[in-house]
């Protein structure tokens, strides 16, 4: 992956450092105040998370038709990705849902819903770490990916079809966005920033993919014993 080559980190540095100035800047919320600040990084984390399993499904399907391993490994780097946004997301509406809810954990439809595809996704990459064999790994894994994707649109209209606690969508819904304009404009250079460290920790994760893939090829090639192999089980004598 070569996109923006060496720029990505100073791309990613610098509009993280407007979007953190755009998110001290911007109003409060009427009602919640500063509180609300939590929203530039909470939902953004949560959209990325949305983003970083659509592309493992993308992946995947394209595994499934080329079973090419470059497919695969961009599925499991995203995937892994995604489940740490996941992972925040979850973090911070735990932390926001505190004062405003007064509990850190409520079973809300959406709170739930969030955390079964943090486990569906943790468990998609468990079934990679169990499989050995790497082609069996990737068809598996690819499958996984496919099926697993159905909690994306799950998780995001669980605020439509079961009303509780957590608000309805705000931006990603019909008609115009209820929001003020200069906080839906601090969201998106957030979204935009939480994008570009997606890009770059993928990136990151699948030249490391790469270059274990090499080093494993290496060590066959060369003919390196496995690790205990130099063991042996221990000889009885009968006398």
């Amino acid at each position: 992956m070569t996109l923006f080559g060496r720029r990505l980190p100073i791309a990613v540095a610098t509009v993280a450092a407007i979007g953190l100035a755009a998110a001290m800047l911007a109003p409060p919320e009427r009602l919640q105040g500063d509180l609300q600040r939590l929203m530039y990084v909470h939902v953004p984390a949560a959209w990325i998370a949305y983003l970083s399993f659509a592309v493992t499904l993308g992946a995947s399907i394209a595994w499934l038709w080329r079973r090419e391993p470059r497919f695969d490994r961009v599925a499991a780097a995203s995937a892994e990705a995604g489940v740490v946004f996941t992972g925040l997301a979850i973090a911070l509406g735990s932390v926001w849902g505190k004062p405003t809810w007064g509990v850190w954990w409520t079973w809300d439809p959406r709170v739930v819903t969030t955390a079964v595809m943090f486990f569906v996704y943790l468990g998609y990459l468990a079934l990679r770490r169990a499989t050995l064999d790497p082609m069996s790994r990737a068809r598996r894994s690819s499958v996984f990916g496919v099926v697993a994707f159905i909690q994306v649109p799950i998780v995001h209209m669980s605020v439509v079809w079961w009303r509780a606690l957590h608000q309805p969508p705000t931006v990603l819904q019909p008609g115009h966005p209820p929001i003020d304009h200069t906080m839906l404009a601090t969201l998106l250079i957030n979204l935009a920033a939480f994008t570009l460290l997606y890009l770059l920790v993928v990136r990151a994760r699948v030249r490391l993919a790469v270059a274990e893939e090499e080093l494993a090829a290496r060590a066959l090639a060369e003919g390196s014993e496995l690790a205990g192999s130099a063991v042996s089980a221990p000889r009885l004598e009968v006398k």
